[in-house]
C-alpha cells in the first residue's frame, strides 16, 4: 500500500529537480505574466507623484477568450500531458496498475492513454469549472527571482486562481476538484470493475502531484503560448502610454 502511494512522487522529485537546474527566467509582469498576490496588492497602494492621487501600476490583465482557448490546448494536448502520461504510464507498468491490463508494449499503450486521459478530463473540467467561477486558472509566472520563491509560487498556483479585474489570488475550487473528476472518470469508465470511489481519490492525489509538477515545469521551461504575448502587451500597458504622452 505504501508503495501505491507514493507511485507518483518519482515525477514530482524528477521535474522538480529538471526546474531546479533551468536558468532563471526572465520575471514577466504584462498580460498572460504572472504576478504574486503581494506584489498586486502593493501595486494598487502605489500613488502618483502629482497630486498624492492614487492609480493602479497594473501588472495583471484578464486574458481574452482567444487566449484561454490557446492555453486550453497547449495544457490539454501540448508536451506537457504528454510527457506525464508517458512518464506515469511508465510508472503504472513497473506497478502492475491495474493488473487485469498485463504486460507488454500494448498494456504500456492502453495505460498511456488512460493517464492522458484522465488529464484530458481534469484540463477540461478545470477550465469549465473556471469559467463558471469566473477565475482565471492560466498559469502565470513569478515575478520574483530564486529557485525556492518561484517553486512556491508554482506550487501554491496548483491550488489556487486570479479572480477579478486586479487578478488578486484566491483559492481555487475549480483547481482542486478538477484532479478528481478526471481519476473517477477513468475509474468509472474504463478501469476494471473492482475500482471504486476509493481508488479514484487517491488516483486523484497523484493527478494532483502531477499537475503540481507541470506548474513546477511551466515556471522554470517554458510557462505556455500566452508569455508569446509578453513583450508586445508591455509595449500597450498603460503605464507605457501615460510616460509616452508625458514625453512628445
Amino acid at each position: 500500500m505504501n508503495r501505491k502511494r507514493f507511485e507518483a512522487v518519482p515525477l514530482l522529485i524528477a521535474m522538480a529537480s529538471l526546474g531546479a537546474m533551468a536558468p532563471a527566467g526572465k520575471a514577466q509582469s504584462a498580460v498572460g505574466a504572472g504576478t504574486s498576490s503581494s506584489n498586486a496588492e502593493s501595486s494598487s497602494s502605489r500613488t502618483s507623484s502629482r497630486g498624492g492621487q492614487p492609480h493602479l501600476d497594473l501588472t495583471y490583465r484578464r486574458p481574452t477568450e482567444k487566449m484561454k482557448l490557446k492555453n486550453y490546448f497547449f495544457d490539454t494536448f501540448g508536451p506537457y500531458p504528454i510527457v506525464g502520461a508517458a512518464i506515469l504510464g511508465a510508472v503504472n507498468q513497473g506497478n502492475h496498475t491495474p493488473p487485469e491490463w498485463g504486460q507488454g508494449f500494448k498494456p504500456y499503450g492502453e495505460r498511456v492513454g488512460s493517464d492522458f486521459g484522465i488529464a484530458m478530463v481534469t484540463t477540461t473540467t478545470r477550465y469549465a469549472l473556471a469559467k463558471a467561477f469566473r477565475e482565471d486558472t492560466i498559469y502565470y509566472r513569478c515575478e520574483c527571482k530564486g529557485v525556492f520563491r518561484r517553486m512556491g509560487h508554482a506550487l501554491i498556483s496548483t491550488v489556487t486562481a486570479r479572480r477579478g479585474e486586479d487578478g488578486h489570488r484566491r483559492l481555487s475550487f475549480p483547481a482542486i476538484m478538477a484532479p478528481y473528476a478526471g481519476s473517477m472518470t477513468a475509474v468509472y469508465g474504463w478501469y476494471p470493475g473492482r475500482y471504486g470511489a476509493k481508488d479514484g481519490f487517491r488516483m486523484g492525489n497523484y493527478a494532483l502531484l502531477a499537475f503540481a509538477a507541470g506548474n513546477v515545469a511551466r515556471e522554470f521551461i517554458y510557462g505556455g503560448p500566452h508569455t508569446l504575448f509578453s513583450h508586445v502587451d508591455r509595449s500597450a500597458s498603460p503605464e507605457t502610454e501615460r510616460a509616452a504622452n508625458s514625453n512628445p
